[in-house]
């Protein structure tokens, strides 16, 4: 600075130190702008220009996020500092006081610009398969908390004048005030690096929760928070630790196998099960699905009852029963359906009869693992079970409904 009032003394100019402030203030100031127009206005709006008109993906996602606009405003910064450093005398409350405001300006700057890059990491990441298998956004929202904590405390020790290595070294004090006021990124912190490792969790999985009234798809891995999309398009949101400490169901294992489960039960009336009759017997054989095996069991049946002798006692004889045969149908039916599975657990079984009559429950997989079209097989299948439940003498058992009631009325009323 001296050497500047001497210079302008040379020339025959007759300043004070006042003015002279003032003028390299104007310099500075007026080289930020010049700098700040070129940045700004040339070379990024042109870089921006060719951003939107260009396919890459890449140079259109820097653009979105602002990456370059704050490492420009970094470069501002650093430029002022420098400049005060050559133009203002060290030491001086002007150059101490210009020095810090620039520092403070580039460290802000450079943590907003480490955001951005980030960010634009965590969007081109988006377009590789391993991302849906990583807690990336997670991940990066911690890097960004710790990142804000430490350029923080250079802030608060460049305000203090104070060197950072005290303040880090006090923060061991503070540290159960900083894991209560910070509890939930780092559960969710190390939460999302559970996920990942033992492969938990992806963006896209169907997830039911039905403590957090989750049933929907992944749309977002956060850092302390997972958001679900259910299928109703509400949006509900889980802490991310809960992840870990609750139980919750994923159906990304059923989506990757390809076959979706039937697992539904209808209730006959026990009071229609009988043996059947040979009309019956005769009536069912010219069923292409049940003429093996009525030919089989038949000729089985007989050959034991021969065995037995001639006691006709049906103690002591063995013949086929309806519900048997219509759950050899049922299988059969399954076996030869289309859209069922045949490399998949498919089976009829007889549930535990109870107050509701005999469950007797159709297990089987789907080739179709999309939701509608689950549906719309379950459906056809079990309207076909409804339809032919009669042709083998079996009734489904229901509660009485008002019909019912009003036709043994009618009926008590008409005797």
């Amino acid at each position: 600075m001296q050497e500047i009032i001497l210079a302008l003394r040379q020339w025959g100019l007759e300043i004070n130190h006042t003015t002279t402030l003032i003028i390299i203030f104007a310099i500075i100031f007026l080289s930020a702008i010049i700098l700040h127009v070129i940045l700004h206005r040339l070379v990024l709006r042109a870089f921006e220009k060719r951003a939107q008109a260009s396919q890459h993906f890449w140079l259109q996602v820097i653009t979105q996020n602002k990456l370059f606009h704050r490492v420009a405003f970094t470069i501002q910064g650093i430029v002022v500092q420098v400049q005060a450093a050559l133009w203002l005398q060290k030491g001086s409350d002007a150059s101490t006081i210009l020095i810090n405001c620039a520092q403070l300006w580039v460290m802000l700057y450079s943590l907003l610009a480490f955001f951005s890059l980030l960010d634009v990491l965590l969007n081109l990441s988006q377009k590789f398969t391993f991302s849906s298998q990583l807690p990336l956004k997670g991940i990066f929202q911690g890097v960004k908390l710790v990142s804000a904590i430490l350029v923080g405390i250079l802030i608060i020790s460049l305000l203090l004048g104070q060197s950072p290595a005290i303040l880090i070294s006090g923060l061991g004090a503070m540290a159960a005030v900083l894991m209560l006021v910070f509890k939930d990124p780092i559960l969710g912190l190390v939460a999302g690096i559970q996920l990942s490792a033992n492969d938990m969790l992806r963006l896209g999985d169907w997830l039911e929760m039905p403590k957090y009234g989750a049933d929907g798809a992944v749309t977002d891995i956060g850092l302390t928070t997972v958001k679900v999309r259910n299928w109703d398009n509400t949006i509900t949101t889980i802490p991310t630790w809960s992840l870990v400490s609750d139980s919750f169901k994923n159906w990304s294992g059923m989506s990757a196998s390809g076959g979706r489960r039937i697992k539904r039960s209808i209730n006959i009336d026990t009071t229609s099960i009988h043996f059947l009759d040979e009309q019956e017997q005769q009536r069912l054989i010219q069923a292409k699905l049940l003429k093996p095996y009525m030919d089989s069991r038949h000729e089985e049946i007989s050959q034991w009852n021969a065995q037995q002798g001639g006691d006709e006692s049906i103690l002591n004889r063995r013949k086929m029963t309806n519900v048997g045969t219509f759950r050899v149908y049922l299988n059969e039916y399954l076996r030869n359906h289309p859209q069922i599975r045949n490399d998949m657990t498919l089976m009829v079984r007889q549930l535990a009869p109870d107050a509701n009559g005999l469950p007797l429950e159709i297990y089987a997989f789907t080739n179709t693992v999309v939701w509608a079209e689950y549906e719309g097989i379950q459906a056809d299948i079990f309207d076909h079970i409804y339809a032919v439940v009669d042709e083998f003498g079996l009734r489904i058992h229901q509660a009485p409904t008002g019909n019912d009631i009003r036709t043994l009325s009618a009926a008590r009323v008409a005797q």
